[in-house]
Protein backbone atom coordinates (compact mmCIF):
# COMPACT_ATOMS: atom_id res chain seq x y z
CA UNK A 1 0.00 0.00 0.00
CA UNK A 2 1.40 3.42 -0.95
CA UNK A 3 0.98 6.44 1.27
CA UNK A 4 0.79 10.11 0.22
CA UNK A 5 4.11 11.90 0.11
CA UNK A 6 2.47 15.26 0.76
CA UNK A 7 0.12 15.78 3.71
CA UNK A 8 -1.40 19.29 3.62
CA UNK A 9 -3.75 18.19 6.40
CA UNK A 10 -0.89 18.61 8.87
CA UNK A 11 -1.50 22.35 8.64
CA UNK A 12 -5.21 21.98 9.51
CA UNK A 13 -5.00 19.63 12.49
CA UNK A 14 -6.07 22.07 15.23
CA UNK A 15 -7.48 25.54 15.72
CA UNK A 16 -4.13 27.02 16.84
CA UNK A 17 -2.37 25.50 13.81
CA UNK A 18 -5.05 26.79 11.43
CA UNK A 19 -4.84 30.25 13.00
CA UNK A 20 -1.06 30.30 12.62
CA UNK A 21 -1.25 29.18 8.98
CA UNK A 22 -4.04 31.53 7.92
CA UNK A 23 -3.18 33.33 4.67
CA UNK A 24 -5.85 36.01 5.05
CA UNK A 25 -6.88 37.99 8.11
CA UNK A 26 -9.92 40.08 8.98
CA UNK A 27 -9.77 42.75 11.68
CA UNK A 28 -12.46 45.20 12.88
CA UNK A 29 -10.71 48.23 11.40
CA UNK A 30 -11.25 46.77 7.91
CA UNK A 31 -15.04 47.08 8.33
CA UNK A 32 -17.23 50.09 7.55
CA UNK A 33 -20.82 50.38 8.78
CA UNK A 34 -23.42 51.95 6.43
CA UNK A 35 -26.17 53.81 8.32
CA UNK A 36 -29.37 55.60 7.32
CA UNK A 37 -30.67 58.75 8.98
CA UNK A 38 -34.18 59.98 8.23
CA UNK A 39 -35.53 63.47 8.61
CA UNK A 40 -38.77 64.06 10.52
CA UNK A 41 -39.01 60.91 12.64
CA UNK A 42 -38.90 60.75 16.44
CA UNK A 43 -37.88 57.10 16.82
CA UNK A 44 -35.86 54.66 14.68
CA UNK A 45 -37.91 53.08 11.89
CA UNK A 46 -37.17 49.38 11.23
CA UNK A 47 -36.35 48.49 7.62
CA UNK A 48 -38.60 45.49 7.06
CA UNK A 49 -36.59 44.01 4.20
CA UNK A 50 -33.35 44.34 6.20
CA UNK A 51 -34.05 42.74 9.58
CA UNK A 52 -31.99 44.36 12.31
CA UNK A 53 -31.42 47.61 10.36
CA UNK A 54 -33.24 50.93 10.85
CA UNK A 55 -33.66 54.42 9.55
CA UNK A 56 -32.15 56.38 12.43
CA UNK A 57 -33.01 59.57 14.19
CA UNK A 58 -30.08 61.86 14.92
CA UNK A 59 -29.95 60.53 18.49
CA UNK A 60 -30.06 56.86 17.55
CA UNK A 61 -27.51 57.52 14.79
CA UNK A 62 -25.10 58.93 17.36
CA UNK A 63 -25.61 55.90 19.61
CA UNK A 64 -25.02 53.48 16.74
CA UNK A 65 -21.88 55.36 15.73
CA UNK A 66 -20.54 55.17 19.29
CA UNK A 67 -21.27 51.45 19.38
CA UNK A 68 -19.39 50.98 16.11
CA UNK A 69 -16.43 52.97 17.39
CA UNK A 70 -16.30 50.97 20.61
CA UNK A 71 -16.29 47.74 18.57
CA UNK A 72 -13.24 48.97 16.66
CA UNK A 73 -15.00 49.44 13.31
CA UNK A 74 -12.91 51.49 10.89
CA UNK A 75 -15.60 53.86 9.65
CA UNK A 76 -19.27 54.68 9.18
CA UNK A 77 -20.90 55.56 5.84
CA UNK A 78 -23.91 57.87 6.20
CA UNK A 79 -26.95 58.01 3.93
CA UNK A 80 -29.61 60.70 4.32
CA UNK A 81 -33.35 60.31 3.80
CA UNK A 82 -34.91 63.79 3.45
CA UNK A 83 -38.52 64.75 4.13
CA UNK A 84 -38.76 66.80 0.92
CA UNK A 85 -37.28 66.04 -2.50
CA UNK A 86 -37.10 67.95 -5.77
CA UNK A 87 -35.84 67.48 -9.32
CA UNK A 88 -32.24 68.55 -8.62
CA UNK A 89 -31.85 67.16 -5.10
CA UNK A 90 -31.56 70.54 -3.40
CA UNK A 91 -31.32 68.97 0.04
CA UNK A 92 -28.04 67.30 -0.88
CA UNK A 93 -25.94 70.46 -0.57
CA UNK A 94 -28.17 72.37 1.86
CA UNK A 95 -26.17 72.91 5.09
CA UNK A 96 -29.41 72.29 6.97
CA UNK A 97 -30.14 69.11 5.00
CA UNK A 98 -30.45 65.90 6.96
CA UNK A 99 -27.26 64.27 5.71
CA UNK A 100 -25.08 67.31 6.37
CA UNK A 101 -26.57 67.89 9.82
CA UNK A 102 -26.09 64.20 10.65
CA UNK A 103 -22.50 64.31 9.41
CA UNK A 104 -21.63 67.13 11.76
CA UNK A 105 -23.30 65.32 14.67
CA UNK A 106 -21.47 62.05 14.03
CA UNK A 107 -18.13 63.78 13.42
CA UNK A 108 -18.45 65.53 16.78
CA UNK A 109 -19.42 62.26 18.47
CA UNK A 110 -16.87 59.79 17.06
CA UNK A 111 -14.68 61.63 14.57
CA UNK A 112 -11.54 60.96 16.59
CA UNK A 113 -12.26 57.22 16.80
CA UNK A 114 -13.20 56.28 13.23
CA UNK A 115 -13.53 57.74 9.74
CA UNK A 116 -16.82 59.55 9.15
CA UNK A 117 -17.90 58.98 5.56
CA UNK A 118 -20.80 60.25 3.46
CA UNK A 119 -22.57 58.93 0.40
CA UNK A 120 -22.25 61.45 -2.42
CA UNK A 121 -25.14 60.81 -4.78
CA UNK A 122 -28.42 62.53 -5.60
CA UNK A 123 -30.75 59.52 -5.69
CA UNK A 124 -31.94 59.89 -2.08
CA UNK A 125 -32.64 63.59 -2.65
CA UNK A 126 -34.40 63.66 -6.04
CA UNK A 127 -38.13 63.25 -6.57
CA UNK A 128 -37.44 60.97 -9.53
CA UNK A 129 -34.95 58.73 -7.71
CA UNK A 130 -32.17 58.92 -10.28
CA UNK A 131 -28.57 59.68 -9.35
CA UNK A 132 -28.43 62.89 -11.35
CA UNK A 133 -30.24 65.80 -12.95
CA UNK A 134 -32.57 64.84 -15.80
CA UNK A 135 -32.86 66.30 -19.30
CA UNK A 136 -36.30 67.36 -20.58
CA UNK A 137 -36.46 63.96 -22.28
CA UNK A 138 -35.91 62.17 -18.95
CA UNK A 139 -32.32 61.00 -19.45
CA UNK A 140 -29.65 61.63 -16.83
CA UNK A 141 -27.56 64.67 -17.82
CA UNK A 142 -24.01 63.65 -16.94
CA UNK A 143 -22.35 67.08 -17.04
CA UNK A 144 -25.08 69.03 -15.24
CA UNK A 145 -24.99 66.32 -12.61
CA UNK A 146 -21.26 66.88 -12.09
CA UNK A 147 -22.03 70.45 -11.07
CA UNK A 148 -24.41 69.16 -8.41
CA UNK A 149 -21.86 66.60 -7.21
CA UNK A 150 -19.23 69.30 -6.85
CA UNK A 151 -21.55 71.40 -4.70
CA UNK A 152 -22.56 68.36 -2.68
CA UNK A 153 -18.94 67.37 -2.09
CA UNK A 154 -18.03 70.80 -0.74
CA UNK A 155 -21.11 70.83 1.50
CA UNK A 156 -20.26 67.41 2.92
CA UNK A 157 -16.65 68.39 3.56
CA UNK A 158 -17.81 71.55 5.34
CA UNK A 159 -20.15 69.43 7.45
CA UNK A 160 -17.20 67.33 8.61
CA UNK A 161 -17.06 64.34 6.27
CA UNK A 162 -13.56 62.90 6.22
CA UNK A 163 -14.24 60.67 3.20
CA UNK A 164 -16.73 61.14 0.36
CA UNK A 165 -18.22 58.05 -1.29
CA UNK A 166 -18.89 59.01 -4.92
CA UNK A 167 -21.53 56.44 -5.85
CA UNK A 168 -23.37 58.05 -8.77
CA UNK A 169 -21.38 56.52 -11.65
CA UNK A 170 -21.18 59.72 -13.67
CA UNK A 171 -18.25 60.05 -16.08
CA UNK A 172 -15.72 62.54 -14.70
CA UNK A 173 -17.21 62.67 -11.21
CA UNK A 174 -13.92 62.18 -9.38
CA UNK A 175 -12.16 65.01 -11.21
CA UNK A 176 -15.12 67.35 -10.76
CA UNK A 177 -15.37 66.76 -7.01
CA UNK A 178 -11.61 66.81 -6.47
CA UNK A 179 -11.30 70.15 -8.25
CA UNK A 180 -14.15 71.62 -6.19
CA UNK A 181 -12.72 70.36 -2.92
CA UNK A 182 -9.25 71.68 -3.66
CA UNK A 183 -10.61 75.07 -4.71
CA UNK A 184 -12.38 75.40 -1.34
CA UNK A 185 -9.40 74.31 0.75
CA UNK A 186 -10.48 70.72 1.37
CA UNK A 187 -7.45 69.07 -0.17
CA UNK A 188 -7.24 66.52 2.67
CA UNK A 189 -10.76 65.19 2.10
CA UNK A 190 -10.55 61.60 0.86
CA UNK A 191 -12.39 60.46 -2.27
CA UNK A 192 -13.73 56.93 -2.51
CA UNK A 193 -14.90 56.22 -6.07
CA UNK A 194 -17.58 53.61 -6.57
CA UNK A 195 -15.77 52.70 -9.76
CA UNK A 196 -17.34 49.36 -10.66
CA UNK A 197 -20.92 49.73 -9.49
CA UNK A 198 -23.16 47.28 -11.29
CA UNK A 199 -26.84 47.70 -12.19
CA UNK A 200 -27.65 44.27 -10.81
CA UNK A 201 -30.53 42.77 -8.85
CA UNK A 202 -29.10 42.97 -5.32
CA UNK A 203 -30.23 46.48 -4.33
CA UNK A 204 -33.90 45.83 -3.62
CA UNK A 205 -33.88 46.25 0.17
CA UNK A 206 -31.77 49.41 -0.12
CA UNK A 207 -34.62 51.04 -2.04
CA UNK A 208 -36.78 50.69 1.07
CA UNK A 209 -33.95 51.91 3.31
CA UNK A 210 -33.69 55.24 1.47
CA UNK A 211 -37.39 55.45 0.51
CA UNK A 212 -36.34 55.53 -3.14
CA UNK A 213 -38.61 57.33 -5.60
CA UNK A 214 -37.08 55.55 -8.58
CA UNK A 215 -39.14 54.33 -11.49
CA UNK A 216 -37.33 52.46 -14.24
CA UNK A 217 -33.70 51.52 -13.75
CA UNK A 218 -30.15 52.90 -13.78
CA UNK A 219 -28.69 50.80 -16.57
CA UNK A 220 -27.60 53.77 -18.68
CA UNK A 221 -25.03 54.83 -16.07
CA UNK A 222 -24.38 51.91 -13.74
CA UNK A 223 -22.38 49.02 -15.16
CA UNK A 224 -23.77 46.08 -17.09
CA UNK A 225 -23.32 42.83 -15.08
CA UNK A 226 -21.71 40.83 -17.94
CA UNK A 227 -18.77 43.24 -18.16
CA UNK A 228 -15.69 42.54 -16.05
CA UNK A 229 -12.92 44.23 -18.06
CA UNK A 230 -14.97 47.41 -18.11
CA UNK A 231 -14.92 47.43 -14.31
CA UNK A 232 -11.13 47.47 -14.34
CA UNK A 233 -11.15 50.29 -16.90
CA UNK A 234 -13.53 52.36 -14.76
CA UNK A 235 -11.29 51.91 -11.72
CA UNK A 236 -8.18 52.93 -13.62
CA UNK A 237 -9.92 56.04 -14.99
CA UNK A 238 -10.96 57.04 -11.47
CA UNK A 239 -7.42 56.61 -10.19
CA UNK A 240 -6.19 58.82 -13.03
CA UNK A 241 -8.73 61.48 -11.98
CA UNK A 242 -7.47 61.46 -8.41
CA UNK A 243 -9.48 58.83 -6.52
CA UNK A 244 -7.79 57.84 -3.28
CA UNK A 245 -9.76 54.56 -3.04
CA UNK A 246 -11.83 52.60 -5.56
CA UNK A 247 -14.86 50.40 -4.92
CA UNK A 248 -16.51 47.32 -6.39
CA UNK A 249 -20.24 46.98 -5.70
CA UNK A 250 -22.09 44.64 -5.12
CA UNK A 251 -19.72 42.27 -3.41
CA UNK A 252 -19.99 38.51 -3.58
CA UNK A 253 -21.41 38.30 -7.14
CA UNK A 254 -18.44 40.37 -8.39
CA UNK A 255 -15.44 38.86 -6.60
CA UNK A 256 -13.82 38.26 -9.99
CA UNK A 257 -13.99 41.99 -10.74
CA UNK A 258 -12.69 42.79 -7.27
CA UNK A 259 -9.66 40.55 -7.79
CA UNK A 260 -8.99 42.02 -11.24
CA UNK A 261 -9.24 45.60 -9.97
CA UNK A 262 -6.90 44.79 -7.09
CA UNK A 263 -4.35 43.44 -9.57
CA UNK A 264 -4.46 46.57 -11.73
CA UNK A 265 -4.46 49.57 -9.39
CA UNK A 266 -2.10 50.71 -6.67
CA UNK A 267 -4.63 52.45 -4.41
CA UNK A 268 -6.79 50.78 -1.73
CA UNK A 269 -9.68 48.72 -3.11
CA UNK A 270 -12.91 48.37 -1.14
CA UNK A 271 -16.03 46.26 -1.58
CA UNK A 272 -19.66 46.85 -0.56
CA UNK A 273 -21.65 43.93 0.79
CA UNK A 274 -25.00 45.28 -0.35
CA UNK A 275 -28.51 45.05 1.05
CA UNK A 276 -29.56 42.05 -1.01
CA UNK A 277 -26.58 40.04 0.20
CA UNK A 278 -27.43 40.99 3.77
CA UNK A 279 -31.13 40.16 3.47
CA UNK A 280 -30.57 36.77 1.81
CA UNK A 281 -28.37 35.59 4.66
CA UNK A 282 -30.73 36.96 7.30
CA UNK A 283 -33.72 35.24 5.67
CA UNK A 284 -31.94 31.90 5.30
CA UNK A 285 -30.63 32.08 8.87
CA UNK A 286 -34.11 32.87 10.19
CA UNK A 287 -35.34 29.70 8.45
CA UNK A 288 -32.53 27.70 10.03
CA UNK A 289 -31.01 26.92 6.63
CA UNK A 290 -27.66 28.60 7.35
CA UNK A 291 -25.48 29.15 10.39
CA UNK A 292 -25.80 32.93 10.56
CA UNK A 293 -22.51 33.81 12.25
CA UNK A 294 -20.42 31.36 10.24
CA UNK A 295 -21.98 32.51 6.95
CA UNK A 296 -21.40 36.19 7.70
CA UNK A 297 -17.75 35.61 8.59
CA UNK A 298 -17.26 33.38 5.53
CA UNK A 299 -18.62 36.11 3.28
CA UNK A 300 -16.45 38.82 4.81
CA UNK A 301 -13.35 36.65 4.49
CA UNK A 302 -14.20 36.09 0.80
CA UNK A 303 -13.86 39.83 0.18
CA UNK A 304 -10.51 39.94 1.94
CA UNK A 305 -9.26 36.89 0.05
CA UNK A 306 -10.26 38.48 -3.27
CA UNK A 307 -8.26 41.59 -2.41
CA UNK A 308 -10.54 44.03 -0.59
CA UNK A 309 -8.68 46.29 1.81
CA UNK A 310 -11.92 47.25 3.55
CA UNK A 311 -15.55 46.13 3.39
CA UNK A 312 -18.78 48.06 3.80
CA UNK A 313 -21.16 45.73 5.60
CA UNK A 314 -24.36 46.13 7.59
CA UNK A 315 -22.91 43.51 9.95
CA UNK A 316 -19.78 45.59 10.62
CA UNK A 317 -20.35 46.28 14.32
CA UNK A 318 -21.58 42.79 15.11
CA UNK A 319 -18.81 41.10 13.14
CA UNK A 320 -16.20 43.33 14.77
CA UNK A 321 -17.39 42.07 18.13
CA UNK A 322 -17.06 38.46 17.01
CA UNK A 323 -13.55 39.06 15.70
CA UNK A 324 -12.42 40.67 18.93
CA UNK A 325 -14.00 37.86 20.90
CA UNK A 326 -12.10 35.25 18.87
CA UNK A 327 -8.78 36.95 19.65
CA UNK A 328 -9.16 36.87 23.44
Amino acid sequence: MSFPAHRPRRLRQSAPVRRLMAETHLVPSQLVLPMFVREGIDSPQPITSMPGQSQHTLDSLRRAAVEAAEAGVGGVMLFGVPAVRDAIGSGADDPAGILNVATTAVREEVGDALVVQTDLCLDEFTDHGHCGVLTPAGAVDNDRTLERYAAMGVAQARAGAQLLGLSGMMDGQVAAVRDALDAEGFSDTIILAYSAKYAGAFYGPFREAVDSQLTGDRRTYQMDPPNAREGVREAMLDVDEGADIVMVKPGLPYLDVLADVRANVDVPVWAYQVSGEYSMVEAAAEKGWLDRRATILDSLMAFRRAGADAILSYWATEAAGWIRESLR
